[in-house]
C-alpha cells in the first residue's frame, strides 16, 4: 500500500460523509479503541486535542491516519457522550437557552509518522427549550452516543437559534480544517 493510503480512525458514518463532500473516501475505516475519559481537572481544549492525537497514534495502519474527537462543553464543563435518555436530558437542560462549545480536533498522522493537529471552535446557541421540545426531540433517538445528547445535522438543528463557527465541525469533521491538514502534509486533494 503506498503512501497515499488514507485511514479514517473513527467508526462515524457522519465523518466518512463529511470526507466525502471533500471528494475523499478513505482508503480503511478502523476505530480507534482508546479510553475516552478525561483526566482530572482536564480543560475541554486540552481533552479534544489529546482525543484527537491518542486516537491518530492508536490506529496501526499504512500511509496516512486521519483521527477527530468533538467535545461539548459548558464552560469547563466536558459533556457526555449521552448513553441514557436522562444523560440527554440532563445536558439538553443545561444547554436550554444559553451558549456551548463544540471543539472538535482533527488529526493527521503522516506516513513518516509526523503529525499535524487543528482545532475547531465553534460556539452553539440552544432556544430556551421546553420539557415538550426536550421530550421529543429524546422520543426521536438522535442523542444516542452523541457529544452533549445531540446532533446538529437531525431535528435539532431546528432549536438551534444561532452558530458561530463551523457547521461540519459541529458535524464531527470541520471541512476547512481537515483541508488545510491534507493539502499541508502534500496530500492529493482539489
Amino acid at each position: 500500500m503506498g503512501a497515499l493510503h488514507l485511514t479514517l480512525a473513527s467508526a462515524s458514518p457522519r465523518r466518512r460523509e463529511l470526507l466525502a463532500r471533500l471528494g475523499l473516501a478513505p482508503d480503511a475505516v478502523t476505530p480507534a479503541d482508546i479510553d475516552e475519559t478525561p483526566l482530572k481537572g482536564e480543560l475541554p481544549r486540552a481533552y479534544a486535542s489529546r482525543m484527537g492525537r491518542e486516537k491518530a497514534l492508536a490506529v496501526d495502519a499504512p500511509g496516512f491516519v486521519l483521527a477527530g474527537d468533538t467535545v461539548v462543553a459548558v464552560g469547563r464543563r466536558i459533556l457526555p457522550k449521552t448513553e441514557t435518555e436522562d444523560e440527554a436530558r440532563a445536558c439538553l437542560d443545561l444547554m436550554s437557552g444559553r451558549r456551548h462549545q463544540v471543539l472538535t480536533s482533527v488529526v493527521l498522522r503522516a506516513p513518516d509518522g509526523t503529525m499535524r493537529e487543528r482545532l475547531s471552535e465553534t460556539v452553539v446557541c440552544f432556544k430556551r427549550l421546553s420539557s415538550e421540545e426536550i421530550a421529543d426531540y429524546i422520543a426521536g433517538g438522535d442523542w444516542q452516543g452523541k457529544a452533549g445528547g445531540y446532533a446538529i445535522q437531525g431535528a435539532a438543528e431546528g432549536l438551534i437559534q444561532w452558530i458561530r463557527g463551523s457547521h461540519s465541525g459541529v458535524m464531527g469533521l470541520p471541512l476547512y480544517e481537515t483541508r488545510a491538514l491534507l493539502k499541508a502534509a502534500g496530500f492529493p486533494i482539489g
